[in-house]
């Protein structure tokens, strides 16, 4: 059975071992042992998951492993979050709390929370080596999710909804419970004799979701209830999974891309494909390079494929990304000026640099040093250590955006280009790592505009 797919008849009783069982079959892709991680908010739905997780990796020769994460943002967080790790230690659940340090932004609040939390979530599944990651999203939040992309505009992707499963770098984000309503997550902790904590906000005009749920009867009474709109979601997610391939199709013919964090494409294939396969592709070799957290708008995406589509393109910048025509081709490169990030970098330890770049550093290989752009300045004193020095070949914009590693006494090596400064040893390795893949199904899902994790 597609994954995208109904797991049967849905009765309103809490969910059974066996049904969670052929749930978790249906996503498949586990170990023989299976290590799961469950993100807990202390709310029914994910005490419902976490608990009927451990059962089934239990049976299984496998363990969970519960995140709670505390924002911060409320003053009895922190002890909601000790009191749901108090109910999960009693149940032998190894659990662990994820705080949310640093200022809090004055406005869009549960966006940057989302961030937070997927951040958080996805970093300790992978210093756990957790493959998988589980979240208690419904049928409820589905309808919601799809309804708020409607109101944007959102095109089939946005109607789409979340995916039931959804690759994000090194762990697997997995919604087992994504087509069952939340009555029956509150069935199945009440089964389970389980407590849980209602979170206010969720009760809060002020953000969209809750007005959403508010106005749920009224919606209902038009059409548009939670079977509906997951529905919808299904049949435009079957949509998507066909454009998605059409499109890595088109991309495999299209493009060639480098280590070094840029592309080259050919935009004949792309411009004679459908334009709708053609604008996915040019939107998805942007979202793959330019390091943003969300693709380019449609608006403005398709003005950009018009102008190529012309015989006088020039070249363009759009979603951190420059656009520029080479001998017949494009290269498509990171934007320069939007290349800000700083990042501290111990021996043994690893960054993901601008969203591009996994940055290593060797165990034993010195002091710390900062992970920063390489810059024109870089770039001229990488130049100047010999006439070789470097990839001379590269374009213009690649050179400043390659990440390199600075000290107290200035540029150290830029593992790229095979360059170290004397007496530092070239001890870094960057491997090119966006968070967007360029080709298959990548669904951000951290805001309201595209989603919620």
């Amino acid at each position: 059975m597609n994954a995208s797919e109904p797991a049967g008849p849905i009765t309103a009783g809490p969910i059974s071992a066996s049904e969670f069982a052929a749930r978790m079959d249906r996503l498949g892709g586990f170990e023989t042992r299976p290590r799961v991680a469950v993100g807990v908010s202390g709310g029914a739905d994910s005490l419902g998951l976490v608990l009927l997780a451990q059962r089934w990796a239990a049976e299984r020769g496998g363990d969970v492993l519960a995140l709670i994460v505390d924002h911060g943002l409320r003053a009895e967080s922190a002890a909601e979050a000790a009191r749901v790790g108090g109910w999960l230690q009693a149940r032998g659940v190894a659990h662990a709390i994820l705080r949310w340090d640093g200022e809090k932004p004055a406005s869009g609040i549960q966006e940057a929370a989302r961030a937070a939390r997927h951040h958080l979530l996805a970093e300790r599944c992978r210093k756990e080596g957790v493959l998988h990651l589980a979240l208690a999203h419904h049928r409820d939040d589905q309808a919601e999710t799809v309804l708020l992309r409607f109101s944007r505009g959102s095109g089939i992707d946005g109607l789409a909804g979340m995916a039931p499963v959804r690759a994000a770098g090194a762990v697997r984000v997995i919604r087992p419970l994504l087509d069952l309503p939340h009555k029956r997550l509150v069935a199945t902790c009440r089964a389970f004799g389980q407590e849980w904590i209602e979170d206010p906000s969720n009760r809060n005009p002020r953000f969209a979701r809750a007005r959403l749920r508010a106005a749920g009867e009224a919606l209902a009474a038009e059409g548009l209830d939670a079977p509906r709109l997951a529905d919808l979601a299904r049949r435009a997610a079957r949509a998507r999974n066909a454009l998605e391939t059409g499109t890595a199709a088109l991309l495999a013919e299209a493009v060639e891309v480098y280590p070094e964090g840029w592309l080259r494409l050919d935009p004949k294939p792309v411009l004679e494909a459908p334009e709708e396969l053609g604008l996915r592709a040019l939107v998805r070799c942007i979202a793959a390079t330019g390091g943003a957290a969300y693709p380019p708008k449609d608006e403005a995406a398709e003005r950009l494929f018009a102008e190529i589509a012309g015989e006088r393109f020039r070249g363009r910048t759009l979603g951190g990304c420059r656009i520029l025509p080479r001998k017949g081709h494009l290269v498509i490169a990171r934007e320069p000026v939007g290349v800000t990030e700083r990042l501290s970098l111990t021996p043994g330890g690893e960054v993901w640099w601008d969203r591009r770049f996994a940055v290593r550093l060797a165990a034993g290989a010195g002091g710390a040093v900062t992970v920063a752009t390489l810059g024109r300045e870089g770039w001229q004193r990488v130049r100047s250590a010999g006439p070789d020095s470097g990839r001379i070949g590269l374009p213009e914009p690649v050179r400043e955006t390659l990440p390199a590693l600075w000290d107290g006494n200035g540029l150290a090596a830029v593992p790229h280009l095979g360059f170290s400064r004397p007496g530092f040893p070239l001890s870094a390795v960057a491997l090119h790592a966006p968070g967007v893949v360029l080709a298959g199904p990548a669904f951000p899902v951290v805001s309201d505009r595209v989603g919620i994790i």
